[in-house]
């Protein structure tokens, strides 16, 4: 998936920029170390959309957008965003990653983790060339990351499972893609309304962008995705259809197919062939449906907080890109 540009000036301008920004990716993953070297690279060569950095380039053109921070900072936001990968992989026991096996598959867990560790290290050193205010800002966002994984990781306790979900995506994914669109305004050169909106609006696409992937994931293939189908449910992890699932099997509405399905998913996944069954049943239960409604709800409040932002073919981009994200798991 690629960001959607509604103008043709505007799509040559940002791929020139984020070239120049995928060769400062690079050379920011190098080590003299050999091993280190290798495993930092692992990721950044696998490819990948480049959407955080993209956003941030885009949200720049909202002021100057040729200002060297600018490049800076999208650096920045894909180091960080890489360095989550290496963790996440661990912690989901991950066996592919865009379409290759995890890093943690290659050199076992405690190398995926101190590459993650070495990224996160290099984005704050990239950061810290940009002012005490873009540190402050990083290491708020490095915090909502760690608390969004922590709380996925201990799970709901007695807050509703669905509510606490919609946290942990909005701290795992959302606070990173909004502080990939606040820091593209903030160097950009824009007054304090415009990056506020541009922070918000990267929250909002953020829990757009999770909630299509949960739809995403057990309706398309590992090939297309670049993950294996079913993953998350092999090791536990919830998502939004089976936290609905289970919603709606403790309701007086509940069906046989429901708790059937249920208790399938509470079952032993570890064989393939029981777990593709589990995908292809949840992928056709109405929990998937309802999940997708979630997206688009979500793509919507994204478009409607750009309402102060001037017309033209930023904001437009920025529109088309948010509804992309829901049409993406049609």
């Amino acid at each position: 998936m690629t960001l959607p540009l509604a103008d043709d000036a505007l799509a040559d301008l940002l791929l020139e920029r984020l070239a120049r920004v995928e060769d400062r990716l690079r050379a920011a993953v190098t080590h003299a170390d050999v091993l280190a070297d290798t495993a930092s690279r692992h990721l950044v060569n696998a490819g990948g959309k480049r959407l955080r950095p993209m956003l941030t380039l885009l949200a720049a053109e909202l002021g100057d957008g040729s200002r060297p921070e600018v490049l800076e900072a999208a650096v920045a936001v894909e180091l960080t965003h890489l360095a989550t990968l290496y963790h996440d992989d661990v912690m989901d026991s991950a066996p592919l990653r865009r379409g290759g096996p995890s890093a943690h598959e290659v050199w076992g867990n405690h190398v995926a983790i101190l590459t993650g560790d070495l990224l996160f290290a290099r984005a704050s050193s990239t950061v810290a060339h940009l002012g005490a205010e873009a540190v402050l800002i990083h290491a708020r966002t490095f915090e909502r990351l760690c608390l969004g994984q922590l709380h996925e990781t201990v799970g709901p306790g007695d807050v509703d499972p669905v509510a606490h979900y919609l946290q942990v995506l909005a701290d795992k994914t959302g606070s990173l893609i909004a502080t990939s669109a606040l820091y593209g305004a903030f160097f950009a050169g824009c007054d304090e309304a415009t990056v506020a909106t541009m922070a918000t609006y990267g929250e909002k696409i953020g829990l757009a962008f999770q909630l299509a992937d949960d739809v995403i994931d057990l309706t398309s293939s590992g090939g297309e995705t670049g993950k294996t189908p079913g993953t998350d449910l092999r090791e536990r992890v919830p998502t939004m259809p089976v936290l609905l699932l289970r919603a709606r099997a403790a309701g007086p509405e509940a069906t046989a197919q429901d708790h059937e399905l249920l208790a399938l998913l509470d079952g032993d996944l570890s064989d393939d062939e029981v777990l593709a069954t589990a995908v292809d049943s949840l992928s056709r239960h109405p929990v998937v449906e309802q999940t997708r409604a979630l997206a688009t709800e979500r793509a919507a409040e994204a478009v409607g907080a750009l309402g102060s932002l001037p017309p033209g073919p930023v904001r437009d981009s920025l529109e088309s890109f948010a509804r992309s994200l829901v049409e993406r798991a049609a």
